[in-house]
């Protein structure tokens, strides 16, 4: 399968972008999820001591041996919910941006990929900042919700709706220059990796690990800013003397005040050991699904051979006529289908009105002899 078929195929299905775009953002949160709890913890500004963790696998070892086995799941539920129709409004977006502005030019290329990360972002974080409110409320130690519908219920019972998109413009702020980073690292990665573009799950798995590690360690700032807004620790407000931080410049002041500068990086090497294989994970089962999902399509627009059910019927001939081509006297022979149709292949005829052959041209013996093109 050449570049052009394998790109351009699943782009004229927006069915097929969201459905493997959903199952890639289920699987990518679900599969890394534990880890994205210790994340959450070790941004805290205040944490508590039974909750404050050096490394990842003392942040689960303790998380389990203190809190039970499936403690670091909490709040996967709001996850599942919301990455599949987030990633399924992402990658739709991509595809469609990609496919509509890309040329032949490789600078203007990267630009047309940074801006479908950018546009694809703002569909995602739509649905997705919620999804994060809820699930890092969640993940905190000693939650106060006993699970996802409690924690959505109280929080809109004291503040309306504006907790759950109180870090939107924060979210945007780190989503977008990710995305983009993102979109345009993973392609520069298919370039060398994957020049033919042809399906390779090894050059999907690298290109799409490499791509989420670089994106995640140049946002890991904007991501500690987004953590203090949808968690609103108790600890530091109270340490602050303020009754909730607000905004973005509101998230900067309260890590600057609490941690210094060091504090902006915090849960760095969390954040980028959740996003390396979870990218991996989420572009590999995409490019899978495009990939098979363009192999059913290909298969679909196979002209009929002699061994198919029109060759053993006698419907499908080969003959051969000779074009002269202008200003030449070359003869080219040029193979066409000639399609014979009888009153005994009645049968065939659905089948033939179901091909997809611009170059088809049938007689109709049984009727007026006149050619039909399809």
């Amino acid at each position: 399968m050449d570049f052009e078929e394998y790109e351009s195929l699943p782009t004229s299905d927006v069915g097929i972008h969201m459905t493997a775009g959903a199952v890639a953002g289920i699987m990518e949160h679900c599969v890394m999820f534990p880890i994205d709890s210790v994340k959450t913890r070790m941004q805290s500004l205040a944490p508590s001591p039974e909750a404050s963790y050096r490394t990842i696998r003392e942040g689960l070892m303790k998380m389990i041996h203190s809190e039970g086995i499936m403690r670091p799941m909490g709040g996967v539920n709001a996850v599942i919910i919301g990455a599949g129709p987030a990633h399924a409004f992402y990658f739709s977006a991509y595809e469609g941006i990609k496919s509509r502005f890309s040329s032949n030019n490789s600078l203007h290329n990267h630009f047309v990929n940074a801006g479908a990360g950018c546009g694809a972002t703002v569909l995602h974080d739509a649905v997705m900042v919620p999804a994060d409110v809820i699930k890092q409320r969640m993940q905190m130690y000693n939650s106060p919700y006993s699970s996802c519908l409690d924690c959505i219920r109280k929080l809109y019972q004291a503040e309306g709706i504006k907790p759950f998109y109180r870090s939107f413009t924060t979210q945007m702020a780190m989503n977008i220059p990710f995305h983009a980073i993102h979109i345009v690292t993973y392609e520069k990665f298919q370039n060398v990796l994957n020049v033919k573009r042809e399906y390779d799950p090894k050059a999907h798995i690298i290109a799409g690990g490499a791509a989420g590690g670089v994106a995640a360690a140049l946002t890991t700032p904007l991501d500690m800013c987004k953590t203090v807004l949808n968690t609103q620790e108790t600890s530091a407000l109270l340490h602050l003397q303020q009754s909730r931080v607000v905004g973005l410049t509101g998230a900067l002041r309260t890590i600057y005040l609490m941690n210094g500068l060091p504090g902006f990086f915090k849960g760095m090497h969390a954040r980028i050991l959740y996003q390396m294989p979870g990218t991996a994970i989420s572009w590999s089962i995409y490019e899978l699904f495009k990939h098979q999902l363009s192999k059913v399509h290909r298969n679909d627009s196979v002209a009929p051979d002699s061994d198919s059910d029109l060759g053993r019927d006698s419907v499908v001939r080969e003959t051969r006529s000779e074009l002269e081509t202008s200003g030449t006297t070359n003869m080219i022979n040029v193979k066409e289908k000639r399609v014979i149709l009888s009153p005994a292949t009645n049968k065939t005829v659905e089948r033939l009105r179901s091909l997809h052959m611009p170059g088809l041209t049938a007689s109709c013996a049984a009727a007026d002899d006149k050619f039909l093109s399809k």
